[in-house]
Formats: structure tokens, sequence, C-alpha cells
């Protein structure tokens, strides 16, 4: 079997949901380093209470709908250059 035949891509669908899906992570990962670091209440009250004070509703609709838009413009980008 030749090189480039064991080469997999993935099908665009599967390319929007991986790569949302990493800005989700690393948009979650931020808040939640915000949470020991800039207000210092994950120290405090520890690890749970931070996880369950940044998964909120109003936070999830910000990663998505950014992480959709951020998505796009990389795209945009992709075919400009």
């Amino acid at each position: 079997m030749n090189e480039q035949q064991s080469k997999k891509k993935l099908t665009p669908f599967w390319r929007v949901v991986l790569e949302v899906g990493f800005i989700v992570f690393l948009f979650y990962t931020n808040l939640l380093m915000g949470e020991f670091t800039h207000s210092g209440s994950g120290q405090n009250k520890g690890l749970i209470w931070a996880i369950q004070d940044i998964f909120t509703m109003a936070n999830f609709t910000i990663a998505i709908i950014f992480s959709l838009i951020g998505y796009l413009f990389f795209e945009f980008l992709r075919n400009r250059l």
C-alpha cells in the first residue's frame, strides 16, 4: 500500500467538530486557569467549585459562538493563503 493511500483525511464535518472542540477546550482551560490565578477564588474554594463556576450556559454559548467564528476566520485564511 502506498503512503498516500494509507493517510486518511477527516470529512469536513469531523474537521469542524475537531477544530471547534479544540477551541472550546482552550476557552474552558483559560477560564479555569483564571479561577486560580486572577480571581483567586479557586484556590480558596477548590477545584470542584471552580469547575462548577465556569461550566454555565452563558459560558457555553460564548464558547460555541466564538469558536465557530474563529473556525470560519481560519478557514477564510486557509483558503486565501
